[in-house]
């Protein structure tokens, strides 16, 4: 009987492998919008998928961004300013958008501008913290997707939502997780209502790896800054040594859960771009495979159970 199993399994994942290696033709006239390509997965994705042949219109927060990539890419690459926080710079993206790819329209959008910072335990932080992050994680990746949903409709081309593990099971406080949510459920629900006009919507979950978003400098800093502007009453409650254990668990932990290898994520992003049968969700990551997704499917007081084990417990914390 195990071996029956076990032969069924093997099937199911060759299957699935051979079924998926097509890719779509032409990728020469084939444009793909990309956010957030200052560094990270963005910046590679914009490089690899030049290198693949297609027409690429990344889009950068700075000017160094974009230069370094039109340094380093082929004539057929495109790079553009763009703030998702403010309507009007999406909107100029999409008319410049709109013109390049003329009558052909848009062969995906990949939606991967994002931040992780305001984080801290949510009684430390104020609605404008939460409004901060869920302009960009949030309310950008729907301004963007509507800006260029027509061009994307007329191509049959398709979305691609970077979300999170954390958009499945929310183990930390803040405005993060809450935006990964709702991007999950803005995915979901685009996907249905685009699946009639051939258009695929897809999502990447990635685990931890080795970006700005886990970079343990950079969120303790803010976190000491909360933890400075916080009232004193907030203070008391956590006890004065809570900042210090939180920065030695995630510069000892944070560093060791992160995977350098950012092509993971990449490759799957390429995928859901160029393969033509692309998977609906795509969860980049060990972690995000073997402890992150299992765990969002356990019964909730088991998942709580075993997070707050783990979890550094303020001073005032009941017993």
């Amino acid at each position: 009987m195990f071996l029956y199993l076990l032969g069924l399994v093997v099937f199911y994942y060759l299957y699935r492998w051979f079924r998926e290696i097509p890719r779509v033709p032409d990728k020469g006239d084939k444009y793909v919008y990309i956010t957030g390509c200052d560094s990270g997965f963005g910046n590679l994705l914009a490089r690899h998928l030049d290198e693949l042949g297609f027409c690429v219109i990344a889009s950068c927060f700075t000017e160094k961004g974009e230069e370094d990539l039109r340094k380093a890419c082929s004539d057929r690459f495109t790079t553009l300013h763009l703030d998702v926080k403010k309507n009007e710079s999406v909107d100029k993206a999409a008319a410049l958008i709109k013109d390049k790819v003329g009558a052909r329209g848009l062969w995906a959008v990949v939606n991967n501008a994002g931040v992780a910072i305001p984080s801290a335990p949510c009684d430390w932080l104020t609605i404008d913290d939460y409004k901060s992050m869920l302009d960009v994680n949030l309310n950008g990746v729907i301004a963007v997707t509507l800006s260029v949903l027509p061009l994307i409709k007329k191509a049959r081309g398709r979305v691609v939502n970077v979300a999170s593990v954390f958009g499945r099971i929310s183990p930390v406080g803040g405005p993060y997780t809450v935006s990964k949510y709702g991007v999950e459920a803005f995915n979901d629900s685009l996907r249905r209502n685009m699946a009639p006009f051939g258009v695929k919507v897809l999502c990447i979950e990635p685990g931890f790896f080795k970006t700005t978003v886990t970079d343990s400098v950079v969120l303790g800093k803010s976190i000491k800054q909360l933890w400075e502007k916080m009232p004193q009453q907030v203070r008391d409650d956590y006890g004065p040594d809570y900042l210090d254990k939180v920065d030695v668990m995630m510069r000892e932990k944070l560093a060791k859960m992160s995977d350098t290898d950012l092509m993971k994520v990449v490759s799957c992003m390429e995928h859901a771009i160029s393969a033509v049968r692309p998977r609906t969700r795509y969860s980049p990551g060990w972690d995000a495979k073997l402890f992150w997704i299992p765990m969002s499917y356990m019964p909730t007081g088991f998942a709580d159970w075993l997070l707050l084990k783990e979890a550094i417990l303020p001073a005032k914390a009941v017993n």
